[in-house]
């Protein structure tokens, strides 16, 4: 009888560290489920972001070659009046030597 009450005992200890191990395992599974859920979460947040990035990539081109073509178009309007400032420059001299004459 003696080994019957240790085989008992040591029946209840083990079903009891299964149920621990069980609801341990069980735990572990959803803290697993919460984990993956928060990297595909991740996942999609990364995936925005790069998105964008490449949005702003393209958008930042785009102003960069506009505003060369703006600093190009400037550049030709002072050439252009620096030359007629020279001309009329040049004008004013002659007209103040044909005055003097």
């Amino acid at each position: 009888m003696g080994v019957l009450k240790s085989g008992g005992v040591e029946s209840v200890s083990l079903g009891r560290r299964n149920e621990e191990l069980e609801k341990e395992l069980e735990a572990s599974q959803e803290r697993e489920l919460v984990m993956r859920e928060e990297l595909r979460r991740v996942c999609e947040r990364l995936k925005v972001a790069e998105e964008a990035e490449e949005r702003l990539s393209l958008q930042l081109g785009e102003l960069e070659a506009e505003a060369l073509t703006q600093a190009r178009d400037y550049h030709q309007q002072i050439t252009s009046l620096m030359n007629q400032l020279s001309h009329a420059h040049k004008l004013l001299q002659a007209a103040s030597i044909a005055s003097f004459t």
